[in-house]
């Protein structure tokens, strides 16, 4: 399907590009360890900028993918732009995921660029306007564990190693709670043209609450074990062991002050 969008509504934002640039600069510092002399400061930079570039490539997913179903109106609301400040709830999209991860190390669910549904045809246009958004993630989570998973560390400084660790943590998190299929959350939108329309009016009013039910389920130790026991056996898969992620962690959680690097020879 083609569609016909304004140059200046596909232009890249100019804030998206000074995201990209502090977490070039802030990977610059972790690898040369630069930045005034607090490696954890700069993991910190490095963790923030590349999880809120991940979340403005997670909307676009959203938009584009939209875009190309049928619902031209994502041009003029200007979510091709990448521009975090062009969504629908900027406080749930990215203020609060960043505290969140802030707060507990756990990429929370960011929320929402609004799409015209009524302009696509076809359940299963649907579900990939749903889906496109955390499969965004995994494609980011593959990209900052590529030197992981292709055997690639040799020379790599142990901070900026871990800080990838950490920033794959995130990306994996993001995407399986975001894959959730309850009300609110990308996975309900996967199944959700797939049910009878009396299911989804008995559902929609739960829609505002599901993120927050989840986050609540995740405070119970015996479902935060198993999702984080699924969160690190996918790292492994990717070549990020636990020992990577603990210690991105814990440069992240500067303000703690600065850890001792361990060496990486004690990975068990």
């Amino acid at each position: 399907m083609t569609t016909a969008i304004a140059r200046a509504d596909r232009r890249v934002s100019p804030v998206f590009l000074a995201l990209v640039a502090v977490m070039a600069v802030s990977g610059w510092a972790v690898w040369s360890e630069q930045l005034a002399g607090s490696t954890g400061f700069a993991v910190f930079l490095f963790v923030v900028s590349g999880w809120v570039v991940s979340l403005c490539l997670h909307e676009y997913a959203h938009a584009r993918t939209a875009l190309h179903s049928g619902d031209i109106s994502v041009g003029a609301k200007g979510y091709l732009t990448l521009n975090p400040l062009k969504y629908t709830h900027a406080l749930l999209s990215i203020v609060l995921p960043v505290i969140f991860v802030i707060m507990g190390g756990i990429g929370l669910p960011g929320g929402a660029v609004f799409i015209e549904h009524g302009r696509i045809r076809g359940r299963w246009r649907h579900s990939l306007i749903s889906a496109a958004g955390p499969l965004t993630n995994i494609l980011f989570a593959a990209a900052v564990s590529a030197p992981f998973w292709l055997d690639q560390l040799d020379g790599v400084p142990d901070p900026f190693r871990y800080a990838l660790a950490f920033l794959a943590l995130l990306q994996v998190t993001a995407a399986i709670l975001n894959f959730v299929p309850v009300p609110g959350l990308d996975g309900y939108g996967v199944i959700e043209p797939w049910l009878s329309p009396n299911l989804r009016r008995q559902v929609e009013p739960f829609a505002p609450f599901g993120l927050l039910a989840v986050f609540g389920l995740l405070w119970v130790p015996e479902i935060n074990n198993v999702f984080f026991d699924l969160v690190h056996a996918v790292l492994r898969v990717l070549g990020v062991t636990d020992w990577d992620s603990y210690w991105g962690l814990e440069f992240f959680r500067f303000w703690q002050g600065e850890p001792q690097i361990p060496p990486v020879s004690g990975i068990g």
